[in-house]
């Protein structure tokens, strides 16, 4: 029990300490000074659809409205018979003044050489993009603001700059299981990667909205290197940086609406994410549990026996995870969390157990299929090709 006592005591001790790092990286996060007045590289956006997100034609709408002197809008869907066909075709007629255009990509040549079906999108609208700076962003985005492709444009005003990942806020549904995992998304994910970028250079991007300087896309190998990846934005991001490519944390906030799923699907969902995380980056996914230390500092009192260090622990730790949340959700511009902080805790205590759950199993339900996660992070399908799926949004992915 001592020896019990001493390792939860430690990983609490480590788990505030990151808490504090993390307020400091997202104030120095916030004080970075924005360049401006920089040049203006023709953009291209990249929208691979498959079915209806919630609120997707209010997410679609929001990108006619981006101002921004040269960009393009390519929305990709495989087939004609998506029924996001029609809403992004209405969109492109409404709007004659935007460069946009419908781009069906077909069906992969098979889901063995293709498992990423959204990547084969990507490949067959990339071909027919005109910009310098091509901006992958998902069917569940809604832009911040219409000045974010200048945000943009001012990130790759350094040369060495190859990937720049945009921050999101994300925007729950209406179940009680979303609210969840938006807070979760807002403050616990956030806060990791705000910390990331903030004790060294970045080496690897987040989805779902990251943009790509051309040249640099075609040294890494173009998106074919990710057909058969899940976490295709944390490898591209991790490649472009082994090449010697900058990977930018922009400061273009976007709203990232995750929909409203019940317990079961978002349970599914939660363990595909860190199961893809523990493969991506083995590493890097043991360490994370120092980031969640409430319930270890939950045993801590029982453990001692009552200890009032172990209370004092405990009541430090939770005032940190407090702090923590308000900074990274001040950055984000959100304010879900400081309504609802009560619901931290078992955040927290899900998200631990979802992390302990993801070190067993090696298949992801993805879209309705399922696939196997070898230990370098590529996927193939263990069960049939059973043709153009169309059953959920691709925030799923």
């Amino acid at each position: 029990m001592l020896v019990l006592t001493w390792i939860a005591g430690l990983l609490v001790a480590g788990g505030t300490v990151f808490y504090g790092l993390s307020v400091l990286a997202c104030r120095q996060w916030r004080r970075r000074p924005r360049s401006t007045g920089g040049p203006r590289p023709p953009i291209s956006i990249l929208k691979p659809l498959a079915g209806l997100d919630l609120g997707f034609e209010e997410n679609l709408r929001s990108f006619f409205a981006l101002d921004y002197p040269h960009f393009e809008l390519l929305l990709g869907v495989r087939s004609l018979d998506d029924p996001a066909s029609p809403v992004a075709q209405r969109l492109i007629e409404a709007h004659p003044d935007v460069q946009a255009r419908l781009v069906v990509a077909g069906e992969p040549p098979s889901l063995e050489a293709y498992p990423n079906a959204k990547n084969w999108s990507l490949l067959r609208m990339a071909e027919q993009a005109a910009g310098e700076i091509l901006v992958i962003s998902d069917s569940d985005i809604r832009t911040g603001g219409t000045d974010d492709l200048r945000t943009l444009a001012d990130d790759f005003a350094d040369p060495r700059a190859g990937v720049v990942t945009c921050p999101y806020r994300a925007v729950p549904g209406a179940s009680f299981w979303s609210r969840l995992e938006a807070i979760g998304m807002n403050t616990e994910f956030w806060a990791g990667v705000m910390t990331a970028q903030f004790l060294g250079p970045m080496d690897f991007a987040v989805g779902p909205t990251m943009a790509l300087r051309r040249s640099c896309l075609d040294e890494i190998g173009g998106f074919e290197v990710t057909r058969d990846v899940q976490a295709e934005d944390f490898v591209l991001g991790q490649l472009a940086h082994r090449a010697g490519w900058k990977v930018v944390l922009s400061r273009a906030v976007v709203e990232h609406h995750i929909g409203s799923q019940a317990l079961q699907d978002n349970w599914r969902h939660r363990l595909r994410w860190y199961r893809s995380t523990r493969r991506s980056r083995p590493w890097g996914y043991l360490l994370q549990g120092f980031t969640y230390p409430l319930p270890f500092a939950l045993a801590l009192p029982w453990l001692s026996g009552g200890a009032a260090w172990a209370w004092g622990l405990l009541g430090l730790c939770f005032a940190a995870r407090l702090w923590s949340a308000a900074a990274t959700a001040r950055a984000l511009g959100d304010r879900l969390v400081m309504r609802r902080p009560h619901l931290l805790l078992l955040q927290d205590v899900l998200s631990f157990v979802v992390w302990l759950c993801a070190f067993q199993g090696d298949t992801t339900v993805w879209r309705g299929r399922v696939f196997r996660i070898s230990a370098d992070g590529r996927i193939r399908a263990a069960d049939g090709y059973n043709g153009p799926d169309s059953s959920g949004g691709n925030g799923d992915k």
